[in-house]
């Protein structure tokens, strides 16, 4: 898995998201609760917690370690964390495909700093886990990170009706894909 640390502006830098990370991630979450709340699910109170998110974060690094996810944060200068990257449900064989997933904090959004994010992030899917293909979706509303995706070289493929359970209800969303490349999946494995 992806072990570079990528400076996306001079204050910010995509790293792999460690277990230490816990309380700096419940703090960004929490802080952008509102900000987030049309995009995510629903969560229990124990999300928005060092510990609810130390117990999250020790899961997602098993995954990591068996290659089905790369996990990142978006962290400033100060280490603070202002947003987040994930590559999930990484699937090899015929497919070499994974889903990506994206925030940026509300108080950035709107800078580039989301688009820089997810082209590092397909960068390193590319580059370093050899994959052939990114998919995104998206609420049909959230227009902001419909451009993220559209700047970072995302094509429109299709709407899922009733595609994820966003904030309390089941949302149709628009999907998107990248094609990283036509490499051989036989040789990288």
């Amino acid at each position: 898995m992806s072990t570079m640390i990528m400076a996306l502006t001079p204050s910010v830098v995509l790293r792999p998201v460690t277990v230490e990370d816990a309380p700096a991630l419940a703090r960004a979450y929490d802080t952008n609760r509102d900000h987030l709340r049309p995009w995510e699910p629903r969560r229990p109170e124990s999300f928005f917690t060092a510990e609810g998110q130390a117990a999250r974060l020790t899961d997602l690094l098993e995954l990591r370690r068996a290659g089905r996810v790369m996990p990142w944060v978006l962290a400033d200068q100060d280490g603070r964390i202002v947003g987040v990257v994930n590559l999930n449900n990484i699937v090899r064989g015929a497919f070499h495909s994974t889903n990506l997933g994206y925030w940026v904090a509300a108080g950035l959004a709107g800078q580039g700093l989301g688009t820089a994010a997810v082209r590092a992030a397909c960068r390193a899917a590319h580059e370093q886990l050899l994959l052939h293909r990114v998919e995104a979706g998206t609420v049909l509303s959230n227009t902001a990170s419909q451009r993220v995706l559209a700047k970072a070289g995302f094509e429109l493929i299709g709407t899922a009706p009733r595609y994820l359970h966003i904030d309390g209800e089941w949302r149709d969303h628009y999907l998107y894909q990248r094609i990283l490349g036509d490499h051989d999946p036989n040789a990288a494995n």
